[in-house]
């Protein structure tokens, strides 16, 4: 796999006679720190694969709402779409499988992820796909080239993010995106303060993910780049609150 460097970036040039492309740059991508201390048992230990790659579990932990998401996340890529997509992290689930039927003929589909056994996950849940490739990479240093993506989707990675890799993670995501194009983000929302699972789940994920808590207490825009217009900027929220969906157009 060969690499055009720009003044941007590197823009990353596939061999697509591959049926799913991995990187092969020598881009030195180091595992933050925070993932392995807070999150070895979800995605860095070999088991957290076997666990977790269970669609009925997944579901469970997004209390039955984890097809609903997807599908609103989906819903915003469209059929047939042309031109390059990028998901920002491997997700547990069927989310990229149904995604790569969402491309086009001639489009392309990228996911990134620092962890490699995540996309070696995600490799095996894939058929066979000249126009789809998996990327080692951070999220809050792509190494794309500016305005390389129609389309960019980070769906739940943000509240697993300290602020400050938050806001690299959506300042990189704004970057890599189109002019007109769009950033389509789907995360944990501070929940209305009747929803049930309000205390409860406050409670646990602050044992469990420590960094969630700031999606509850402030707005996404709270982390976005200051230097980046956006043409639109659309919220919806779900279930009581809990969970919201928010896309940005440039």
């Amino acid at each position: 796999m060969n690499n055009l460097i720009s003044e941007h970036g590197i823009t990353p040039q596939f061999d697509h006679s591959a049926p799913i492309a991995f990187d092969e740059t020598a881009i030195r991508i180091t595992v933050p720190a925070y993932l392995q201390k807070i999150y070895w048992w979800a995605y860095v230990h070999p088991n957290a694969v076997k666990v977790f790659e269970r669609e009925w579990l997944v579901n469970l932990i997004l209390f039955g709402n984890y097809s609903a998401l997807r599908d609103k996340a989906l819903d915003e890529i469209g059929h047939d779409a042309k031109g390059s997509t990028l998901q920002v992290a491997c997700a547990y689930g069927d989310l990229t499988p149904r995604l790569r039927e969402r491309i086009a003929d001639d489009g392309k589909l990228h996911v990134i992820d620092v962890l490699p056994i995540q996309l070696e996950n995600l490799k095996r849940k894939l058929p066979a796909d000249m126009r789809v490739s998996l990327i080692q990479r951070d999220s809050a240093a792509l190494g794309f080239a500016d305005a390389s993506y129609e389309r960019v989707l980070v769906f739940f990675l943000l509240h697993e993010q300290p602020e400050d890799v938050r806001r690299r993670t959506l300042a990189e995501a704004c970057r890599v995106v189109k002019p007109g194009g769009k950033v389509i983000v789907v995360d944990y929302h501070g929940p209305d303060n009747w929803n049930p699972v309000r205390h409860p789940l406050r409670a646990l994920l602050k044992r469990l993910e420590p960094y969630a808590d700031d999606l509850w207490k402030n707005e996404l825009e709270t982390y976005l780049p200051t230097d980046v217009t956006f043409s639109s900027m659309q919220k919806e929220t779900y279930f009581g609150g809990l969970y919201q969906k928010v896309v940005l157009t440039r």
